[in-house]
């Protein structure tokens, strides 16, 4: 029987570019989205008829344990979980409501800490078993106005380094891709053609790029514990980069801190 992989926030973005590969290297993928008809319609777009979609807010413990334990009874043993699921509220600290706070670090974090949970007793079952989760550039290098979310990818980070240790000796590999600006919904708002001068490589990322790098870490049978960066040089330009939301004009003396709500940041789930 072919490898089932589970894809959270597989429907849209880079989730839904994994799902597509997954299905298409001959993989049972079961997409899950908090919204189940998007999810099923994802579904019925991949390569092949083995498919299934879930509905789960991965921020909630009881739903994440009942929607494994459907997926185990019903598909079998998890081989493969990428966790692409995310949410981005950028704004700068003094200005994030606490219930902000909470929602990123809930779906983020909390979220990816929890599928794996729900997932490693049935892929102690599976030969070769591999996690992805999809992290940031900013969870590693930071940025203004983006406190809490680079917070939250940063504690991803961590997370997977520890959880490698954890289950290496049981032959369970888990990694972290950190993506930088990719053309997804989180992106769509950005001021392109001025952000594009500072990346290296000059444009942003397509989601299909990065489902090739998350494929080469389910694939990679002797990684894991490691961060790969698919970001087109980006981190390398970081230190000079501004990619703060609109409004946001810092904490210098005499200026009144504040924000926009447009989403405007280095994020790609």
């Amino acid at each position: 029987m072919s490898r089932l992989a589970v894809v959270c926030g597989g429907s849209r973005g880079i989730g839904k570019a994994v799902s597509c590969l997954l299905a298409e290297r001959g993989c049972r993928v079961a997409v899950v989205s908090r919204n189940k008809d998007v999810a099923q319609a994802t579904v019925a777009s991949l390569h092949g008829d083995e498919h299934i979609a879930f509905s789960c807010d991965i921020s909630k413990e009881q739903e994440v344990q009942k929607t494994f334990e459907m997926i185990q009874k019903t598909c079998g043993n998890i081989s493969y979980l990428v966790n692409a699921a995310g949410i981005n509220r950028d704004g700068l600290l003094l200005r994030t409501k606490p219930e902000d706070m909470v929602a990123l670090l809930h779906t983020n974090l909390l979220g990816s800490m929890l599928t794996c949970r729900a997932a490693l007793r049935s892929m102690l079952h599976s030969q070769g078993a591999a996690i992805v989760n999809i992290g940031s550039v900013v969870g590693l290098k930071g940025n203004s106005g983006q406190c809490v979310y680079s917070a939250s990818k940063a504690g991803l980070e961590g997370f997977t380094r520890s959880l490698a240790k954890e289950v290496a000796s049981r032959n369970i590999r888990v990694n972290l891709l950190a993506p930088g600006f990719i053309h997804t919904d989180m992106t769509a708002g950005m001021r392109e053609e001025d952000l594009e001068r500072s990346i290296p490589l000059g444009r942003f990322g397509e989601p299909e790029e990065v489902a090739r790098a998350v494929l080469f870490l389910l694939e990679s049978r002797y990684i894991t514990g490691e961060t790969l960066v698919v970001d087109g040089g980006l981190q390398l330009a970081m230190s000079s980069l501004s990619t703060r939301p609109p409004g946001c004009t810092g904490l210098e003396s005499g200026k009144k801190a504040a924000f926009t709500s447009r989403p405007l940041s280095v994020s790609a789930a």
